[in-house]
């Protein structure tokens, strides 16, 4: 039996998956969730094979749950809004069901996904980056705190840091850890307002107070919170084509 989970802020489109579902034998509905909070915590706790995903849901969207997953199961999106489309199979869902979902439709899903189960039981999604999908940017990242899931607000970053396998987060509030990596994080957020001025670093332009000479062709660049950053020679050159000098 192929245990599944429903993640939907509307109740009645969680009523109809699992009315379609009923159809096809070989399910169990374990879990109904109405946000992103919920449908993590189910997840974690029932470890699904098979998972119906809303995209837009309060306090936490679709991708951003699945960002916090480290064993990710096999995804269905279903959403109203055809626009999520590409960013749901770079996340490398099953399908991606439009809203009203027809019954033809979703028997294809399932078939689709019989298809691939019975060489693959759990399919890894590695590549969800998006928070914000409106833009394309991400307005916010999402990491776990001892246990807990905090959001932190794009604007409240100072500065990122790569620390291993992991990039630090440094905010006002306190430093955080995420398992990712700086070119990930590079990708997601807009380059009109965070620069990767080297290797090891992305800062805000906002943070920006003035950039010093270093060694040959490096500079120092100076942030409000204090920090000093070092920036390369690359660095300095987005620096410049960003701010227009």
């Amino acid at each position: 039996m192929h245990k599944v989970i429903i993640i939907d802020d509307e109740p009645l489109a969680r009523q109809l998956i699992r009315a379609l579902l009923q159809q096809h034998t070989g399910f169990e509905v374990v879990a109904e969730c109405g946000d992103g909070f919920e449908g993590f915590k189910a997840i974690q706790e029932h470890e699904p094979q098979l998972v119906f995903l809303d995209v837009q849901m309060p306090k936490l969207n679709g991708f951003e749950m699945l960002e916090l997953l480290d064993q990710k199961p096999s995804v269905i999106f279903t959403t109203a809004f055809d626009e999520y489309a590409m960013k749901a199979f770079e996340a490398n869902a099953i399908d991606y069901l439009l809203k009203p979902i027809a019954k033809e439709r979703f028997d294809k899903a399932i078939q689709k996904w019989v298809g691939i189960a019975a060489t693959e039981q759990k399919k890894n999604i590695d590549t969800i980056q998006a928070s914000n999908v409106y833009e394309g940017y991400q307005h916010r990242i999402v990491v776990k705190d001892n246990g807990l899931i905090r959001i932190i607000p794009a604007n409240d970053i100072e500065f990122v840091e790569a620390n291993d396998d992991y990039i630090k987060i440094v905010t006002k509030d306190g430093n955080y850890l995420k398992k990712s990596t700086l070119s990930q994080v590079e990708q997601s957020l807009n380059p009109q307002h965070f620069i990767r001025v080297h290797r090891s670093y992305i800062i805000p332009v906002s943070q920006l107070v003035r950039i010093e000479p270093y060694e040959k062709e490096s500079h120092i660049a100076l942030l409000q919170c204090g920090a000093k950053i070092p920036v390369s020679k690359s660095g300095m050159a987005k620096l410049k084509t960003t701010l227009g000098w």
